[in-house]
């Protein structure tokens, strides 16, 4: 407690107000909390688009050209949040800014990986700080029309969203002619139905179009040939959401709220064997130690075993690489893992690992959306054969075979689903490989993993 009391501290004193506002740090994250407070009125008590104003020169000064929107974003060391980490500045920069025709901005809502519940909780409780930060996206693009693609098992989140839309234009912030300026965006909702593959950007894009969703062959990528042909930039809702404190403060500032190479903050959300599970926004590089620490610690009498850091495709990191990590690209890359998410899955030493990449392993064969071999074909494999360890019918040579089929489908899919099937299985292996022999050998895998 007293180290999220010292955070929160040092957020007030640089006047940092964080995508979840009101909650900030506050390890009694829901506490208190009735949603009464995500409105237009309220949003603008907070400041809220006033780095809106500041870009069109309505705050009184001169305004901000595109460039200088841009360099400010680059400045800021803002990556991506929605799992890939791109500096987001740097993909803006790619939008032909001069292209003649339409242009689209898309934010990424479907939010479909396991121990992920971020995003919703921002456009649940602070819609129009990610309305704002794609507004100034847009401008700085030259982009006349976006999307929110939100994920379809959320629909209160998605009307929600649609009420914020509708008091933002009712503003003048939404629309032609924004706030008696040049510039012109209109934006909407669109809701999916739950398919984790329309979590990858092209699959997503072909989804708004009505089509199945499928991942598109890459290049051309969406800077040049996105939504209905057209270069489109999609960021995640996280993403969008830090840009309108970038904005008023600087990008010196944000930057300066986390470390060299990832600046700000990051909201993490904490599931599984911890005493209070809930979203978390830290600065970034801040010790997993503190993060644990905010999310109450282990249950009574359990010891830390192994942690999934950015949810359930980020490979496994067992407790004594994991508590030596900060919490930021960086760090948790040299560790063999990815930040991901940021869904933090805390397992302690009451887990049998096998049993967890079963479930694991089911996930991504049944969300497999078939197109590609490999990776239909493979994520089959990887189940039965977990499924069949498991169960006490496993053979010295499914140890082989797994890593084999995992490494054979790594790299040759269109999309990075492949990969998210296949990384669990070989960090699994690789960290706890006495598990599964114990049980192919008919052994107690927990005493095993005690000794």
């Amino acid at each position: 407690m007293a180290t999220a009391a010292k955070i929160l501290s040092q957020f007030q004193a640089a006047g940092v107000e964080t995508c979840f506002h009101d909650r900030h740090i506050d390890p009694q994250i829901y506490a208190g909390l009735n949603g009464a407070n995500w409105s237009i009125k309220d949003y603008e008590s907070r400041g809220g688009y006033q780095a809106l104003r500041k870009i069109l020169g309505k705050d009184g000064s001169d305004g901000l050209t595109q460039d200088q929107v841009i360099a400010t974003v680059k400045e800021s060391g803002l990556r991506g949040r929605g799992g890939a980490g791109f500096p987001t500045g740097l993909k803006w920069s790619f939008m032909p800014r001069q292209f003649p025709g339409q242009k689209y901005l898309v934010c990424n809502s479907d939010e479909g990986e396991p121990g992920t519940c971020k995003d919703r909780d921002i456009l649940m409780y602070n819609p129009h700080i990610v309305i704002e930060g794609m507004i100034i996206a847009a401008y700085a693009m030259g982009i006349s029309a976006g999307y929110n693609y939100i994920h379809g098992e959320i629909f209160q989140v998605y009307e929600r969203f649609e009420a914020a839309l509708e008091e933002a234009r009712a503003a003048g912030y939404l629309g032609s002619n924004i706030l008696d300026s040049s510039f012109s965006f209109q934006l909407h909702a669109h809701h999916g139905f739950g398919a984790y593959i329309c979590g990858e950007e092209t699959a997503l894009i072909e989804s708004i179009e009505g089509k199945k969703g499928q991942p598109r062959f890459k290049p051309p990528f969406p800077a040049s040939f996105g939504l209905y042909g057209k270069p489109t930039t999609i960021n995640n809702t996280e993403t969008f959401a830090a840009v309108p404190w970038i904005i008023r403060n600087g990008g010196a500032a944000y930057l300066a709220c986390g470390k060299p190479n990832n600046g700000g903050t990051k909201i993490f959300s904490v599931s599984g064997d911890v005493q209070r599970p809930g979203n978390y926004e830290v600065p970034m590089g801040t010790p997993f130690a503190t993060l644990l620490d905010l999310a109450g610690g282990m249950r009574p009498g359990r010891q830390l075993k192994a942690v999934i850091p950015g949810g359930s495709s980020s490979p496994v990191l067992p407790a004594s690489i994991i508590m030596e990590c900060t919490l930021d690209y960086d760090s948790i890359s040299k560790a063999g893992s990815m930040l991901g998410s940021g869904a933090v899955i805390v397992m302690d030493d009451t887990r049998c690992m096998v049993e967890s990449l079963k479930r694991l392993s089911y996930f991504y064969m049944h969300e497999s959306c078939g197109q590609c071999t490999p990776c239909r074909e493979g994520t089959g494999w990887l189940w039965r054969l977990v499924d069949r360890i498991h169960r006490g019918d496993g053979r010295p040579q499914d140890m082989e075979v797994l890593d084999s089929v995992a490494s054979s489908i790594m790299g040759r899919t269109i999309c990075a689903l492949g990969d998210a099937a296949a990384m669990p299985v070989r960090a699994m292996i690789k960290h706890f490989r006495p598990e599964f022999e114990a049980l192919i050998q008919k052994k107690n895998p927990q005493a095993v993993a005690s000794a």
